[in-house]
């Protein structure tokens, strides 16, 4: 792997007074991807401002598209496309058996080599005029209501991205199709769905024995939570075990919860699409519960009888809210939590 990235530039030999402990990645396609540990640089780096968009932006903002066709494409090693300024090269320097080696290209690891990325492939699509499409870093989605369509406007993307010297791998373009995944989730129609490969995984989880296994389920389901109504409540007895302070006690309380949240993934509802129009409606509800509260956010259209869900949020009460009238606990999340997705 070093050798590899040596022979394409991407590394070379270095002696410098600083140093970093590499960090090898295995891939989801079974390759590794060398990644170093920048956390001690990353403390002291200064601060930049953020240009990657927030991912739940993204995804509201793909919900309201509720296109038929899709496309994707993921560039292929975004980071080394990007030249490190030379200067700065022996900061990242690492050492593989014995010999120590920096970074000629983007590093991975850096806290603001995403911010860069995403900053330099939004400028190389704004001056090649790129048609609409919704970017995160190096992963771009463009949609339509025909194949051709969506084709098209997949092939200016990457004929501009190719002039400005990244690299396109076509195992990395996806479509055009009428289901695609972007950011981790299932599109279709406009709607958000939760992969079936994500649910499968999910649900065949054996249960935690440590509280290192029941932080690491918590993660796997956490990014799902708005899919599940009610989902703090349910999870709370999971969160209990993993409290420092807490020994670790896996009992009847925990097993349910466990058992529950799993069938509530295999289950969730699809979420969206976003529509517009004087004929739209959106319907808040919440509750309030022994264990806290819940809310849900719903879209309506003449002749629905309830409509279709954007989200479902939840959260455990906070500090004397527990003491609130059954009224005042209602009316906490329109007061206190909701915001509707900004446009």
């Amino acid at each position: 792997m070093i050798r590899e990235l040596e022979s394409q530039g991407v590394v070379s030999k270095t002696h410098s007074p600083f140093n970093s402990p590499i960090w090898p990645v295995h891939k989801s396609d079974g390759e590794w991807r060398l990644t170093v540990d920048y956390r001690a640089l990353n403390e002291v780096t200064p601060p930049l401002s953020a240009a990657v968009p927030d991912m739940l932006e993204l995804q509201y903002e793909l919900e309201s598209k509720a296109a038929k066709w899709y496309a994707t494409i993921d560039i292929a090693n975004a980071f080394f496309s990007i030249p490190l300024a030379a200067e700065c090269r022996p900061q990242f320097a690492f050492t593989w058996r014995g010999v120590q080696y920096t970074w000629n290209r983007l590093p991975q690891g850096w806290k603001h080599s995403p911010t860069i990325c995403h900053g330099l492939i939004q400028a190389a699509l704004e001056k090649g005029e790129a048609p609409e499409h919704l970017q995160y870093i190096d992963d771009i989605i463009v949609w339509g209501n025909t194949a051709m369509e969506v084709f098209e406007k997949g092939e200016k993307i990457i004929h501009i991205l190719l002039k400005a010297g990244f690299a396109i791998k076509q195992s990395k373009v996806k479509g055009p199709a009428q289901e695609i995944q972007f950011l981790g989730v299932k599109w279709q129609d406009g709607w958000r769905q939760i992969p079936a490969e994500v649910i499968n995984k999910i649900t065949a989880m054996s249960p935690p024995t440590s509280k290192k296994e029941t932080q690491a389920f918590l993660g796997a389901i956490g990014f799902w939570r708005m899919h599940i109504p009610e989902y703090s409540q349910i999870v709370s007895p999971l969160y209990l075990v993993t409290r420092k302070k807490n020994d670790f006690h896996w009992g009847p309380e925990q097993q349910q919860a466990f058992a529950q949240i799993k069938q509530e993934i295999a289950h969730a509802v699809a979420l969206g699409p976003v529509r517009t129009g004087p004929d739209v409606k959106n319907v808040l509800y919440s509750a309030a519960g022994n264990n806290g509260l819940s809310w849900s956010l719903w879209q309506k259209v003449p002749g629905e009888t309830r409509g279709r869900p954007l989200g479902f949020w939840s959260r455990s009460y906070r500090g004397s809210e527990a003491n609130y009238t059954p009224t005042e606990k209602e009316i906490l999340p329109p007061m206190k939590e909701f915001k509707l997705p900004q446009r």
